[in-house]
């Protein structure tokens, strides 16, 4: 059976990132992307590439709306501030905090991607939420002991991990004392 995978953008910065994983899984996986309007604009601004979501975020008749449509991981990266606050407290007034509360509640897995700093009280206090929930808190924070020599190294870094959570193989980075 094909792992069904939904990748999610949000506003935050780092949408480099959730695009090396869109384009990394295509193909391999059932994939689905949602990308919030500032997750749009964000991700133009920084790579100057137009994608469009394969399900409006406001589209609660979306198939993977409802938990018995058996998504296998939801990854939501990069996740803003304002995101990171909505799952951690239930709150789903979109089909991108909807598809991931609805992780938390069936036990999938839910990888949140962090990308703010300096970090405040209440982003740590929301992280600890999500974590106790079942979450995976995986902060966009640079590694240099794959000894990155460009942004892309960097990119792929975070990609490699990211799927190395959520139980996918792949080849992009250098791993530990490789």
């Amino acid at each position: 059976m094909i792992m069904k995978v939904v990748i999610c953008l949000t506003g935050a910065s780092a949408s480099v990132v959730g695009l090396k994983l869109i384009k990394e899984l295509e193909g391999k996986v059932d994939l689905i992307k949602l990308i919030s309007e500032n997750g749009k604009k964000v991700l133009e601004i920084e790579t100057g590439e137009k994608m469009v979501s394969d399900y409006s975020c406001n589209d609660f008749t979306a198939p993977i709306a409802s938990t018995s449509n058996n998504v296998d991981v939801v990854v939501v990266c990069p996740c803003s501030a304002a995101t990171l606050g909505k799952i951690a407290n239930g709150i789903t007034d979109n089909l991108i905090t909807r598809v991931s509360d609805g992780c938390l509640g069936t036990g999938k897995k839910l990888i949140v991607c962090p990308r703010e700093t300096p970090i405040s009280l209440p982003q740590v206090e929301n992280m600890g939420k999500i974590l106790k929930a079942g979450g995976i808190v995986l902060p966009l924070n640079v590694a240099f002991y794959n000894k990155p020599k460009n942004i892309d190294d960097i990119v792929s870094f975070f990609a490699g991990k990211i799927l190395d959570v959520a139980g996918i193989e792949n080849n992009l980075y250098k791993r530990w004392r490789e």
